[in-house]
């Protein structure tokens, strides 16, 4: 399916249920990201943001593994360039890498990694930035930038250590050693460990029950929850009061209300 205006050359995209499922498709390189990846992985989640039918993002990859991080057949090719210029496209091009970290982030719905075998690298950070992640248990994580003599460019700085703590986040960062699943699970670096054969699924499943609640409450809370550590309590207060008073005029509220007062029905509207 073509989710873009574009036919779409390494990503696959479904939408059931209201759950949009993005799969990384380059398996042949682990799925490793390249210019033209990333130009189609903004496209699509710009377009999964603005759809009203889409409750829910899956992001996950196909084949043996769910990102083995940027294309290093790439960056030899780069490292070819004039040396002048090195840095200037460099520039552009993380850009253009966090302009997709940062849709992905900031998208208004739940988010869920996937993450089957090798999430590495800027694989890694794509995993960290979604609300929650459920790894295959074949799966694992590595903060690989160290290897390559780089440093992690696609959020992991921000977003590892609110997940694990600053200390072993340096420590992974620093070494860029493999964390597989079941110790992912156990220091809050994944949020549910399944067989391998049952990821997919469960994922999916997941982001339905995670979605069923109100649209607005749910990305209102979300813009302000994602911004928690670097406000004050009066100012989470003050964002909390502007879009509860938001909510008030909502059609979900008013229709739970009269709902629940009716006895007719005590479940959270899905619309």
């Amino acid at each position: 399916m073509s989710y873009v205006s574009e036919p779409l050359q390494y990503l696959d995209v479904t939408v059931e249920n209201a759950v949009a499922t993005v799969t990384f498709n380059r398996p042949d390189v682990r799925n490793a990201v390249n210019d033209a990846m990333r130009a189609e992985l903004i496209a699509v989640l710009e377009r999964v943001s603005d759809d009203d039918a889409v409750r829910a993002l899956v992001l996950t990859g196909k084949g043996a593994a769910f990102c083995a991080g940027g294309d290093v057949a790439g960056m030899q090719r780069r490292l070819q360039e004039p040396p002048g210029e090195i840095a200037s496209n460099g520039y552009r091009r993380q850009k253009q890498t966090h302009r997709s970290i940062m849709t992905l982030r900031q998208m208004g719905k739940p988010t869920i990694a996937a993450v089957n075998g090798a999430a590495a690298g800027l694989g890694c950070d794509m995993a960290l930035c979604c609300d929650f992640i459920m790894a295959a248990e074949s799966g694992f994580f590595a903060m690989s930038f160290i290897h390559r003599g780089l440093v992690p460019d696609g959020g992991g700085l921000y977003f590892l250590p609110r997940r694990v703590g600053l200390v072993r986040a340096k420590e992974l960062i620093f070494t860029g050693r493999r964390v597989k699943a079941d110790e992912a699970l156990r220091i809050g670096l994944a949020d549910r460990v399944v067989a391998d054969a049952d990821l997919l699924a469960a994922a999916r499943t997941w982001a339905a029950e995670l979605a069923g609640g109100s649209p607005l409450a749910l990305s209102l809370s979300k813009s302000i929850l994602d911004r928690t550590f670097e406000l004050t309590d009066e100012q989470a207060f003050a964002l909390a009061r502007e879009a509860q008073s938001i909510c008030y005029t909502s059609t979900a509220h008013r229709e739970s209300v009269a709902a629940f007062l009716a006895k007719t029905d005590r479940r959270e509207p899905k619309k």
